[in-house]
């Protein structure tokens, strides 16, 4: 199923992406460091939604709470909930 994520405190303003189960795939950001987010996207495409949280979710963009990277682990964790209601 196809998501579309809005971003909050980030320079993307949102986060598309597929989800299959726990399988997230074909990310992409909208705004952002495009090569930097095209890389994350490429290395995290195939990974279950537990492994992006993992990895990504609680890293920090300089003075801000929050990144682009985890906002695709907020955003795909509330995919997944949602997926499961």
């Amino acid at each position: 199923m196809n998501y579309v994520y809005k971003t909050q405190g980030t320079c993307s303003s949102q986060i598309t992406f597929e989800l299959d189960g726990n399988i997230v795939k074909n990310i992409q950001f909208t705004g952002g460091c495009n090569g930097n987010l095209k890389g994350i996207s490429s290395i995290v495409d195939g990974m279950t939604v537990e492994e992006i949280e993992k990895k990504l979710g609680g890293i920090t963009c300089g003075f801000k709470r929050t990144s682009c990277p985890d906002q695709l682990a907020k955003a795909v964790r509330a995919a997944y909930n949602e997926q499961n209601k």
